[in-house]
């Protein structure tokens, strides 16, 4: 198992030849019921974003066509949420693989970003995923914000408090994370980041 200083795997826009006061908005665990309301705010605030998610819980009826026409960007987060490291080679390829097959097939879009559950992930993943094309992206600020349901304002301050240029955000389609995001957004601009893509 490897850690989040792990440099083959995309944390910061930097990475990838993105410069100046830059930073990626991402959100894991969905699509989820918190998903169009995300979207909404996002498009008042003209924000664009990168969903990781879950192949198991995206059927055709979900609000994926809003994510695509609205010029976000959609990755997988495997299967079924997983921990990989405690799966086979065969196991993880089969969570990697299905997913990304899922995806594709539903939205009709062509599959490119890849998030581990739990941020875990062990050499076998790292082949699979050179293999199969696809490119790993983890973060460089976590707002914790499945741990302050009760304490929302303590996910603005754990982003807006470690900006940095180019850095990619985690977040989750979380109710927390839906109340909290139009001032996280404001307060973001306000440190003087724009929002781009990975």
């Amino acid at each position: 198992m490897y850690g989040l200083k792990d440099e083959r795997w995309i944390k910061n826009a930097d990475q990838i030849g993105m410069k100046g006061k830059k930073v990626i908005l991402t959100f894991d665990d969905g699509p989820s019921r918190q998903l169009n309301a995300i979207l909404d705010v996002l498009k008042e605030k003209k924000v664009p974003a990168v969903f990781f998610w879950q192949s198991k819980i995206l059927h055709a009826q979900r609000p994926w066509k809003r994510v695509i026409q609205e010029g976000h960007e959609i990755g997988s987060h495997a299967h079924n949420h997983k921990n990989l490291t405690s799966l086979t080679k065969g196991q993880q390829y089969k969570q990697i693989k299905m997913s990304v097959e899922v995806l594709q097939k539903i939205t009709g879009t062509n599959v490119k970003f890849f998030r581990p559950p739990f941020g875990q992930y062990n050499e076998d993943t790292m082949n699979l995923l050179k293999t199969m094309g696809l490119t790993p992206v983890m973060w460089e600020i976590t707002s914790y914000d499945w741990k302050h349901k009760s304490f929302p304002g303590v996910i603005i301050r754990n982003v807006v408090d470690h900006l940095k240029e180019g850095a990619i955000i985690l977040l989750h389609e979380v109710e927390q994370t839906l109340f909290v995001l139009p001032e996280l957004i404001d307060r973001i601009r306000a440190k003087g980041y724009e929002f781009t893509f990975l």
